[in-house]
């Protein structure tokens, strides 16, 4: 099922909370306007990669590629999960002359239009056709270099952000950080998959009926590749930085000391034993949704749900999904946020086998048709339920993280139990993806071959040698889908009461001053 995911970086959380507890007045965008667009604009190209590397599998899946290679794929949403692991580095290493964060930010951004520009002459080969496989080490290849200076460029806005604007205004920044990256990613999902699609495009778009789209995956990293070189160099020559460090030599010494710094507030926070318990929580709490979240929407376009009418699925629920938050608020700021998630939690597993269901009476429902809009109906019923018991789990951990963060290092302790989250989410979805080629059994359709079970590439060449074609007789899909239910309910048998337990825990456990006498 579609989703979007929100990252963290340090700068981020004490952006967020220097916002929510301003002194020095009230906030007045007068003055701040042109640097409130700045900062949307710079999250919205943020989210672009972002929304492509959600789309190229889309893309992938009907292209005879196998869940083992989306799985490989599936790599390049890792990034923005352990960019704490770079971001002390970004955050303390910088040129006074030119800007603390413009250091960074102008050649990586200048990196990724170049990037874009250089694959946008090759991808479509790159993808290849109904002759030629997809060539998927250099895709992820590609698209992972590509996330990793799209979450590279994330730190640098994120640190930008706190000196951009007046004191009074910082809270506004993480208002452009969700509106912005929100929009990127529609635009790099959403938006290229229906543009892309000649579906689509004969639907709304033309006139009469074209074999091709409106854009091509090549033409659009193009576009936009140029869009990150021209408003680059715009940026570099016309949008000043305050220095904050003008003696560059003082500097490069403070800079080499809080990069071991915040290294070592990291193994403190590490050390703490409840830290542990609820990173061990967090790393393993999500391996009963990864059927559903990482396989469900390539199997309804494997059924036969065009692409695009996924994609777009997303389009009536933004406002919810900006709304429910704030919903959810009065039920996660009690003493027990995550009571919330734990409600949640077995509401969620059950999506798993409603999607499986799903998907094995498309075929039958659509029956080579389009989608119907009783059929539409139903599926957007599900992607609400699915989103409605994400975004409780969300809003709850959300909750708790900042319930529990020792103040005294309020944006690495965020940053760390956001990294565990989002690599919570990562690792199983991945799995999931590898583990559907090796639960699925198949057979030759050729009656004299009856013991080839297209186990290998040798016996599935051989079958088509014969003329027979390697026929599905157990989706891997369906037991992973049972398996992950099963896994899901004896996980909470552990989890519910180890998640109580770390509620009920002072606030002591959670802070690092012992470590630090």
């Amino acid at each position: 099922m579609p989703l979007t995911k929100r990252k963290h970086s340090p700068e981020k959380e004490e952006l967020i909370e220097n916002g929510d507890n301003q002194t020095e007045g009230r906030s007045n965008i007068k003055g701040d306007e042109f640097n409130i667009a700045v900062l949307l604009f710079l999250y919205t190209l943020q989210g672009i990669p972002l929304g492509l590397a959600g789309a190229v599998p889309m893309l992938l899946q009907n292209r005879g590629i196998t869940y083992t290679q989306q799985a490989e794929f599936s790599f390049v949403n890792w990034p923005f999960s352990v960019k704490l692991l770079w971001a002390p580095i970004v955050d303390a290493l910088f040129w006074p002359q030119f800007g603390r964060r413009k250091t960074w930010l102008v050649p990586v951004q200048y990196l990724i239009g170049i990037v874009m520009i250089i694959m946008s002459y090759s991808v479509t080969d790159w993808l290849g056709d109904d002759d030629i496989p997809p060539s998927m080490t250099i895709l992820t290849m590609s698209f992972l270099f590509l996330n990793f200076l799209a979450a590279t460029q994330d730190i640098a806005v994120d640190g930008w952000a706190l000196t951009m604007l007046k004191r009074c205004n910082v809270g506004h920044a993480s208002t452009c950080n969700t509106v912005g990256q929100t929009a990127g990613f529609f635009l790099g999902y959403v938006m290229f998959l229906a543009l892309e699609s000649p579906y689509f495009c004969n639907k709304y778009l033309y006139f009469e009926p074209q074999a091709e789209g409106l854009v091509t995956l090549a033409s659009f990293l193009l576009f936009w590749g140029w869009v990150f070189i021209v408003t680059t160099t715009l940026i570099a020559v016309f949008k000043h930085e305050a220095n904050d460090a003008p003696n560059t030599k003082e500097n490069d010494v403070k800079g080499f000391s809080d990069v071991v710094t915040a290294y070592k507030q990291l193994y403190t926070i590490i050390k703490l034993p409840a830290v542990r318990t609820l990173a061990l929580v967090l790393f393993t709490a999500k391996l009963g949704f990864c059927a559903s979240d990482a396989v469900s929407g390539l199997k309804l376009v494997e059924a036969g749900v065009p692409r695009e009418d996924l994609a777009l699925l997303a389009v009536p629920l933004v406002p919810v999904q900006i709304i429910m938050p704030v919903l959810l608020a009065k039920h996660t700021t009690g003493r027990e946020p995550l009571s919330l998630w734990l409600r949640a939690f077995p509401l969620r597993l059950l999506v798993g086998p409603l999607a499986a269901a799903l998907v094995a009476i498309t075929p039958t429902l659509l029956n080579d048709a389009p989608p119907s809009y009783s059929y539409l109906f139903i599926l957007m019923i599900l992607y609400i339920f699915h989103q409605t018991c994400l975004y409780c789990m969300f809003v709850a951990v959300m909750a708790f993280f900042a319930k529990v963060s020792d103040p005294a290092v309020g944006g690495t302790y965020m940053t760390f139990l956001n990294t565990m989250s989002n690599l919570g989410t990562n690792w199983p979805n991945t799995l999931a993806l590898w583990a559907i080629d090796h639960l699925t059994f198949k057979r030759c359709s050729y009656s004299g071959l009856s013991d080839n079970t297209c186990s290998s590439e040798a016996e599935e060449s051989e079958c088509k040698s014969f003329d027979g074609t390697c026929e599905v007789r157990i989706d891997g899909y369906y037991i992973e889908t049972v398996l992950c239910l099963v896994i899901g309910f004896v996980w909470l048998m552990w989890g519910k009461p180890t998640i109580n337990r770390l509620q009920r825990l002072p606030a002591s456990a959670w802070q690092i001053s012992r470590y630090n006498r």
